[in-house]
């Protein structure tokens, strides 16, 4: 929940039909409130946030106007984080999520709202995102978590009030993704992951950690998991050059039924680019019935506050500082008891005079 005075609400959109589109939108601590009047050719039907697959996150109409109440959090809402503010941006379409051109107006309503990062607020405010819940003919409702966790033993995942989570460069980061089912005998894959410094599926660039159920980067570790609907991995913390410190981590997750060979989940790892062409084209009339859609779930963000050599370098250098000490006070009793032996040597010299 954000306190404090708000600085700014902007609204951006575009002029569909010749008619300008009369918006609204209102911050408040822990969600924005927005708004707009209907206008002529306007399609009900396909208006989305940023994140539509989230049943969670719907536009609403009435007879007037359009409406929705979105969490600051979730909905696929946009965090820009700089020395003095928090800004907060998501979106209103009414093209479909899955096609790439159109040729007719479509409306584009951006919206966003500015806080003050002063002290009540930074400690108010967390980064974490909420589980995704996703309904599908023939599969039926499930819903995704994904956690940060201390350790490989999976235990308890990182509070959500220690958002953003701050890590040290090459600390090991461990992560797992599980979907709950209404559905028996189904599975989880994650086809990708990858890294980008804001939460938003359409951001570049981009970092890729798992690509086609293969591992990328060098320091990926797969953990074994408690079932099949869960899935375990770590990697080292990292940082973008010459940007921010925080880290978002995102990926491409389905469910499909289990043991199916006909399904994107039986072929794991695919690293050639015909054969994946052929298994997309061979999987096309049946993936609604054998497996899901896929769905974009992320996490974060990670924050980079030191060095791996940092973690360690405090214990050295005491160890190292205790070694001198010690060293210097040896050296320092060596030479007191060599002079105090000398002294005592000459104390019992003795002179006798030479003979004539």
């Amino acid at each position: 929940m954000l306190k404090g005075p708000i600085l700014a609400a902007w609204l951006v959109y575009l002029l569909c039909h010749g008619y300008p589109v009369k918006s609204k939108v209102i911050c408040g601590e822990s969600d924005m409130t927005v708004w707009f009047e209907k206008y002529p050719g306007l399609q009900e039907d396909d208006l989305r946030l940023n994140d539509p697959t989230n049943t969670a996150c719907k536009v609403r109409t009435n007879s007037d106007f359009v409406f929705a109440v979105v969490p600051l959090s979730g909905c696929g809402t946009q965090i820009e984080e700089n020395g003095e503010n928090l800004t907060f941006t998501n979106e209103i379409t009414n093209n479909k999520h899955d096609v790439v051109i159109t040729r007719k107006c479509q409306l584009e309503l951006k919206f966003e709202c500015k806080y003050p990062k002063h002290g009540k607020v930074k400690q108010s405010y967390s980064g974490h995102r909420e589980n995704i819940t996703v309904l599908e003919k023939d599969l039926g409702t499930f819903t995704y978590q994904f956690e940060f966790y201390p350790n490989k033993n999976f235990r308890t995942p990182k509070k959500s009030k220690l958002y953003p989570l701050n890590c040290d460069y090459k600390q090991r980061i461990y992560m797992q993704i599980e979907v709950t089912s209404s559905v028996e005998d189904t599975e989880l894959f994650v086809e990708s992951c990858r890294a980008a410094q804001y939460d938003n599926p359409n951001y570049e660039p981009t970092y890729p950690i798992i690509d086609n159920g293969c591992n990328v980067d060098p320091t990926v570790e797969i953990h074994s998991p408690a079932h099949q609907k869960q899935f375990r991995f770590s990697m080292e913390a990292f940082k973008f050059i010459g940007s921010d410190d925080q880290v978002f981590i995102s990926c491409s997750v389905m469910v499909c039924k289990l043991g199916r060979p006909d399904t994107r989940c039986s072929q794991g790892c695919i690293k050639s680019r015909k054969r994946r062409d052929d298994q997309q084209h061979h999987l096309s009339k049946r993936e609604a019935v054998t497996q899901s859609s896929r769905h974009f779930i992320s996490q974060g963000p990670l924050r980079l506050v030191g060095s791996a050599e940092s973690t360690v370098s405090p214990v050295i250098n005491l160890n190292l500082n205790l070694v001198f000490i010690a060293g210097g006070l040896l050296a320092a009793v060596g030479m007191i008891s060599a002079v105090v032996i000398y002294k005592a040597k000459i104390s019992r010299v003795t002179y006798q005079p030479f003979e004539s």
